[in-house]
């Protein structure tokens, strides 16, 4: 992994100091060196983190003749491959990276090089003779790239604070991000939370002649019309879903030219990751893993017999909530937007652990809820149709009490809410069906805002109306995993939770379950080969139940949580900043929520010490803490930090202003 940095000037050179300072910002993503190229309209600069090629991978990089230049961002895992289809064709390669594979294929194949490439990526692409700017992000938005405009120029970037390293770029909210965020739990591309401030949506390309790009798709999440499914055989599609999965950890384990370490969570799908590496390569495997002094959120005995079963070299960090509260103001500077969950933060310190511990790359499991259909939502979804068919019937009804049974309050603890909660918008030609109790409980968060009556954009219906119209034919757990896909996957689990967390230590992560072939065999499978009745992820654990121990394979699904409250309020008073970023004053200057509401529900956190605090009350809680960290590290102050500073490795500059 890396980050990527550069200006596009209208008329002139860009100032020589900008991009050096923008990357100074990024110097966490990349430690082990850095580039930059100039010429008289585009500045494009590189932060290295060394994995691929680490003597010859130096960055920005261009093909033979200085034509194409490119900074990139990411793996192209099958670029072996590639390298030897286009040498084939005639092109010759000065080093073993997967960057100039990039270069090379955008000379061969242009855009259509992208649907190529089986990977992760954000990257820059400069023609110099055409004067036209590429960006592109992978599939799924594994690789964050943001951008935006002043008068005289476009900048863009890895992360927004190297962005606001220019003062001409203005600092403020967006509105209809916050909206978004307080729906969705994060904004949906191209939009973020900073008015100006666009990212490149997932499996796109922006193409820059001039100041206003062309944004196109290469790549969306596509699902067969219900019943027309490519195969029906539940054994001939596990087989496959086995085959490809295998293939996709090996790609990520071994092609690598640095140590490759496993996150173990305790649950399924890093497992499977972890005995992929075990049953199918010859290398030996370093497991990291996050426990919790809280038994509530501690996976500590599964994760356990986990590495009994493979025999890993295991190293694990104990999270008590107070590390939580200490890290939250540094999680969010790295994120970089309002956060309704406290989890990003152990994440953080987990991917600290694994730095200490001498690596730069772990394998993970992220990704195979969304597409292989793990969350509860889904099943809840089911149930929520099933009575949607006859809303009066009480029995049908009781099927709500199967759902989320790890919870101390579930619904079979509460039946009598359940129904209520759940039979709302019981519509059963709603395409959202599935999601209007997680939008509606966390929209809540909005009468707190300061002008949400005034408020008139549905983020919702937006959404919705944004559903390719072949949707309308597709499995309702398709259109429920489109929505996964486009929302909380690449705004939250890959973003905060997922790059932002683990670039913070120098770590790259890879995602077996989000590689090309899987995908898409997994969005050509009939739903209930997914969801079988109520049993999330079937065709996975068939698929691999040889390779997990029971008490693993069939433990009840627990999705990954934290203490959210009780980690800023333990003993009464909250953590040392809560109360600075939380004063009248300071809630009044970032605009977003009222002075009066935060006052109670903090008095509230502190009579409690921030527990039996309920769901809605913790999503107000970290989104007025977070908003408000934004606010000032992001618009009062502009992305600076500490921290910051140039990289430490090699740097290379290639310059080619004539003027």
């Amino acid at each position: 992994m890396c980050g990527i940095a550069g200006v596009l000037s209208a008329d002139e050179a860009p100032d020589p100091g900008l991009v050096p300072r923008m990357l100074a910002r990024l110097a966490h993503r990349g430690p082990d060196g850095s580039g930059i190229y100039r010429d008289d309209r585009l500045t494009l600069g590189h932060v290295r983190l060394a994995i691929i090629d680490v003597a010859g991978g130096a960055q920005p990089m261009s093909n033979e003749d200085g034509s194409v230049w490119v900074s990139f961002n990411g793996e192209i895992f099958n670029y072996v491959e590639l390298r030897k289809e286009l040498r084939s064709r005639g092109h010759r390669f000065r080093t073993g990276s997967d960057t100039e594979v990039i270069v090379h294929a955008w000379e061969e194949w242009g855009e259509d090089a992208f649907p190529r490439f089986n990977g992760q990526w954000a990257l820059a692409l400069w023609e110099t003779r055409q004067r036209r700017l590429v960006l592109c992000r992978d599939r799924l938005g594994v690789r964050p790239l943001f951008w935006t405009r002043t008068a005289d120029r476009v900048l863009f970037a890895s992360e927004v604070k190297a962005i606001f390293a220019d003062p001409q770029v203005p600092r403020s909210f967006d509105h209809e991000g916050l909206l978004e965020t307080m729906t969705f739990w994060s904004p949906v591309a191209p939009r973020t939370v900073f008015a100006g401030i666009e990212q490149v949506p997932p499996g796109h390309l922006a193409v820059f002649t001039g100041p206003t790009p062309e944004i196109r798709p290469y790549w969306q999440p596509e699902f067969p019309e219900q019943g027309e499914e490519t195969s029906q055989d539940l054994q001939v599609n596990v087989a496959e879903v086995r085959e490809r999965i295998v293939e996709a950890v090996r790609l990520r384990f071994l092609r690598s030219d640095v140590p490759v370490g496993g996150y173990l969570s305790g649950g399924i799908d890093s497992a499977i990751t972890a005995a992929v590496i075990g049953r199918y390569t010859d290398a030996p495997l370093t497991t990291f893993s996050l426990r919790f002094a809280d038994d509530d959120f501690d996976e500590g005995p599964f994760q356990a017999e986990m590495v009994r079963h493979l025999g890993t070299e295991h190293h694990e960090i104990m999270v008590h909530a107070g590390d939580i509260g200490s890290v939250f103001p540094e999680v969010v500077r790295h994120a970089e937007t309002p956060l309704l969950r406290a989890a990003p933060a152990p994440m953080l310190l987990l991917s600290g652990l694994v730095r200490e511990h001498g690596y730069k790359v772990v394998v993970t499991g992220e990704g195979a809820d969304e597409v292989f259909a793990g969350y509860d939502l889904f099943r809840e979804a089911r149930l929520r149709q099933f009575i949607a068919r006859d809303p009066s019937s009480a029995v049908r009804a009781r099927a709500l009490e199967l759902l989320y049974p790890w919870m101390a309050r579930s619904p079979g603890s509460a039946p009598a809410f359940a129904r209520e909660f759940f039979g709302r918008n019981l519509d059963p030609a709603d395409p959202a069906l599935s999601h209007r109790p997680r939008w509606d409980s966390t929209s809540a968060l909005l009468g707190m805002t300061i002008d949400h009556q005034d408020l008139q954009v549905d983020v919702a219906s937006a959404l919705v109306g944004r559903m390719p119209g072949a949707s309308v034919a597709w499995d309702p757990l398709s259109r429920a995993q489109w929505l996964e896909m486009v929302t909380l996957l690449p705004g939250y689990i890959l973003s905060s939770q997922g790059d932002r967390v683990l670039m913070a230590s120098s770590v790259e992560g890879r995602f077996p379950f989000l590689d090309r072939e899987v995908l898409d065999l997994a969005g050509r499978l009939p739903a209930r080969h997914k969801l079988m009745g109520l049993e999330e992820k079937h065709i996975l654990k068939r698929a691999f139940a040889d390779l997990l121990p029971p008490g693993v394979l069939n433990r009840p699904k627990q999705p990954y949580r934290s203490p959210d409250a009780a980690a800023f309020f333990m003993d009464g008073t909250g953590a040392p900043w809560v109360e600075d970023m939380t004063n009248p004053d300071r809630v009044a200057a970032a605009g977003v929520f009222q002075p009066r509401a935060v006052a109670a529900l903090l008095a509230k956190c502190r009579r409690r010490g921030g527990i039996r605090m309920s769901n809605t009350d913790n999503m107000r809680l970290l989104a007025i803490l977070s908003t408000q960290l934004v606010h000032h590290q992001f618009i009062e102050g502009d992305g600076a930090s500490p921290a910051d500073r140039p990289c430490s490795g090699p740097v290379t500059i290639v310059d080619r202003t004539t003027r």
